[in-house]
Formats: structure tokens, sequence, C-alpha cells
């Protein structure tokens, strides 16, 4: 029901009491949660230890400008540097998406990491937030490369996120720091900004994460806290029966509904199986507001668990794996060719 954020490198007291806390399924790590692979695979053991194996830890590991984890992990181009290669290669494009996924993937997975919110298949079209996180302004592009990535982490033993629904790539603000609008019609926006998902869903992608944008032709509300959105078009239309996530509740967009506690309710209200409480200082109010409701559907959540993946030792010794890495590493180095 939640995933929370932790302070720091180790677990207080207090953050082990908050991991067993009713309604507490995950945790979110972040950079600053971050001082070295060994640091950080000790951190996931004793989360573990204190939480239970079937507890989820995620991370943000897109790539480019969203890359918590750096420093004894492969630097990984931001997609938009994949989507720029589509132009001239679409087939090198495609396979460069799935290898992006599977190195970030196994990475990941051999330090217990269940899964990463990716991939963004938001449009890039100019949005403060997304920039270079998103592969193409054509929907047709972000599709074809969101399938691949989705792929290339299945393969890696990791559940796929497609964010942010129903598309953040199309409106200017970026919501950790004003509300978003965006006037567009459904029509419009499923022409164009559902394509990436529909695809995604096609691909079996595990889970989606909601987008803190209103969209005024279709609902008053976020799309985080709208039953048309979650309910009607992401589950009705599309035929999604993955877990729904929410983006994180301390942004500046959810602060429609209120303090944090409101913003809880309001995801779980609206659909959401999981809600995103990122910082420590929201953490208990969260952990309040969820005291006496249901779970969400036990199956959804078991999806994200990671596969079975190789040890860190195993994976390091793969040469499959330095070609992937050779190949999209040389990315960046192009770039700055140009």
């Amino acid at each position: 029901m939640l995933m929370i954020g932790l302070a720091g490198l180790e677990l207080s007291e207090g953050e082990r009491r908050q991991l067993v806390a009713p309604g507490v399924s995950g945790v979110l790590l972040f950079a600053r949660n971050f001082a070295s692979r060994e640091q950080v695979s000790a951190l996931i053991e004793a989360i573990r230890e204190v939480a239970g194996e079937d507890f989820l830890v995620a991370v943000d590991q897109e790539g480019g400008p969203v890359q918590r984890f750096r420093d004894g992990f492969t630097r990984l181009p931001a997609l938009a540097r994949i989507g720029a290669v589509y132009e001239r290669n679409p087939d090198e494009a495609v396979r460069l998406a799935e290898e992006h996924a599977w190195v970030m993937a196994s990475e990941m997975r051999a330090i217990g990491v269940d899964f990463s919110f990716a991939p963004v298949v938001d449009l890039a079209r100019g949005n403060a937030a997304i920039g270079t996180r998103a592969f193409h302004a054509n929907p047709a592009v972000a599709a074809e490369l969101g399938q691949a990535y989705v792929r290339g982490m299945h393969l890696g033993g990791m559940a796929a996120v497609l964010k942010h629904f129903p598309g953040h790539g199309s409106v200017a603000v970026d919501t950790h720091k004003a509300a978003a609008v965006d006037p567009r019609p459904l029509e419009q926006i499923r022409r164009e900004d559902l394509h990436p998902f529909a695809e995604g869903i096609e691909a079996r992608v595990e889970a989606v994460m909601m987008a803190h944008v209103v969209y005024p032709a279709v609902d008053g509300q976020p799309a985080g806290f709208s039953t048309v959105w979650i309910q009607q078009v992401l589950r009705g239309e599309l035929g999604f029966r993955g877990a729904v996530i929410s983006d994180d509740i301390s942004m500046a967009a959810a602060g429609a509904a209120g303090a944090a506690a409101a913003r809880v309710a309001a995801h779980l209200d609206a659909g959401c199986d999981l809600v995103l409480a990122c910082f420590p200082d929201v953490v208990d109010e969260a952990i309040a507001a969820v005291r006496g409701r249901a779970a969400a559907a036990p199956e959804r959540l078991a999806a994200l668990r990671g596969a079975l993946g190789a040890t860190w030792e195993g994976l390091t010794d793969n040469p499959q794996r330095e070609r992937f890495i050779a190949r999209i590493t040389a990315l960046d180095a192009e770039e700055g060719k140009a």
C-alpha cells in the first residue's frame, strides 16, 4: 500500500519500526541512501532482515539525469540518446533500448533491488521535468522503444513500470515545483500520449505510475486522484491489470488533495495500489493514513518482486554484459563529439 523513503545510509530505529508498520509494502531508495555498492547492498540486506524477503525495494535508475546509484555501476545514458539513434537506424535503437534495460536491470537485481521505476514513456515535448529522460517526441517511436525497454528489463529479471500516465511530456510545468494543467481533449491525448502506454501494456508491463497532472477536459483531479483515468481509461479502456502506483505525495502538484494524509487517501480511493511517500518527514503521517484500509491485491504486488538474479561476481564475469556496456556508454561519447 505504501512505499516509503529512508533518511540515510543505514536504518535508524524509527525506520525499523516503520518498515514493519501495517500497510508498508516497500522502500524507494535515493542518492541520499547510497555511498557505495557495498554499502547499499548492506542496507538492502538490513531492510530485508527487518521486513522480510517479500518486501519491495525499488529505485529510480533510469539513466541520464536520474540515476540514483552511480559509483560502481554502469553510467547509463539518457533515453533521449537512444531516440536520437532511431532517427538514423531504428533497428539499432531498438537493440540499444533492450541492452540499456538489461544492463540496468541485471545490475540492480545483483544487489537485491526488485525494480526500477522505468521506462519513461512520456513524449519528449519540452516538459521541464522530463527532458532527456524521454525517448522521443513521436508516439510511435516512443512506443516501439518503450516496448523494447520492457523486454530488456524482463530479460534482466525485473518488472517494468511505465510512467507517467496518461502522459507528462506535453505540459511544460515541472510537477515537483508547481501544479500542472494539460488542457488537451481526451481524443488528442489518446492518439498521442496514450499510445506508448497501450503498447507497453501489450508487452505485459507489471506497473504504471500516475502523473500529478490535471487534464481538465477529462477530469478536474490530477490523474493519480482520478477514477476516470485509473478505472475507466487505464483499467477499462486499456485493459491494464497490474499495479497502479502514485508519484511522490510530497511533490507540489499533489497539493490539490491537501496534507500528506489526504494525498494518500485520495490516491488509494482513486484506485492506486501503491502510494509513494518518499520524504522521511511525511512517512509517519502516511502510515497513520493507511491504518485500517484494505491492502492492495497481493498478486499485483507479487509481480513486482525481482526474479532470481546473478551475484555481482557472476554478473561481471559475462562477456555479453561487457559488449552491451560498451555499446550503450558510447552513446554519451558520441553526444560529446556532436
